[in-house]
């Protein structure tokens, strides 16, 4: 007779998730012939992507007398606890699915199965362990202390950049050996224009120099990469004034 497993989880108890499968035992087995293993969990690892979930499979095996598993997972360090309520869904057989995210703990996870008996009575246990891996994807970059300057130069002569190319690695610091351009915004323009560039050195720094013109504004940007999301500096403004006798 198949056994179809009703999956629960209510909350988070002492850092565990509790999850209850009850099915109609097919036959009467002697206490000595229980058996409880947890099958697979899949995937192992649990790969979680930022900004969107995993589900990982348990797969118990259990004996005819066995009238009810109850499924636990929890990070395998005893001094985390785990206090967010997860989504479960129920499948056919001992088996459950439990999803993970980016706010999960990353490393080693255990899960218990606990089987009982139509009395209630606990009659097996078992334990397996998998692992979460959690991508951080891409960083978040700044450019920081832009300046154009002079801020008032004569027509001809040069303008000079600088700033810092940031990226947030668990706090902000400099990114060296990346591109960072220079844009151009003449009065009334409606567009950018391209006038320098410079690769970033110690510290995310980066220098850059043109001719002025015309008065305008001025921004640095930063294009990306496959580690690095882009980012556009503040603006600053130059005013170019002519010579005159």
């Amino acid at each position: 007779m198949k056994k179809i497993a009703v999956g629960i989880l209510s909350a988070t108890i002492g850092g565990a998730l509790l999850v209850s499968g009850a099915g109609a035992a097919s036959a009467t087995a002697t206490r000595h012939d229980t058996q409880l293993k947890i099958r697979d969990i899949s995937p192992n690892p649990v790969v979680v992507k930022k900004g969107s979930e995993t589900t990982a499979y348990f797969d118990v095996g259990a004996s005819s007398d066995v009238e009810k598993v109850e499924l636990s997972v929890s990070p395998a360090e005893n001094n985390f606890r785990t206090m967010r309520t997860k989504d479960i869904k129920d499948l056919e057989g001992w088996r459950w699915a439990i999803g993970f995210n980016e706010n999960d703990y990353e490393g080693k996870w255990k899960a218990t199965a606990v089987a009982f008996d139509k009395a209630g009575k606990e009659i097996a246990k078992d334990d397996a362990f998998f692992t979460v891996e959690i991508e951080q994807g891409k960083l978040d970059t700044r450019i920081s202390r832009f300046s154009a300057d002079p801020y008032k130069v004569r027509k001809g002569k040069s303008i000079y950049f600088e700033g810092r190319l940031l990226a947030d690695d668990d706090g902000w610091e400099g990114v060296r050996g990346e591109k960072v351009n220079i844009y151009y915004k003449a009065n009334y323009g409606s567009g950018w224009k391209w006038v320098a560039s410079d690769w970033t050195g110690r510290g995310g720094k980066f220098y850059a120099k043109t001719r002025a013109y015309k008065s305008g504004t001025f921004r640095a940007v930063y294009a990306g990469d496959d580690e690095l999301n882009g980012s556009t500096s503040r603006t600053d403004y130059v005013r170019v004034y002519s010579w005159r006798r």
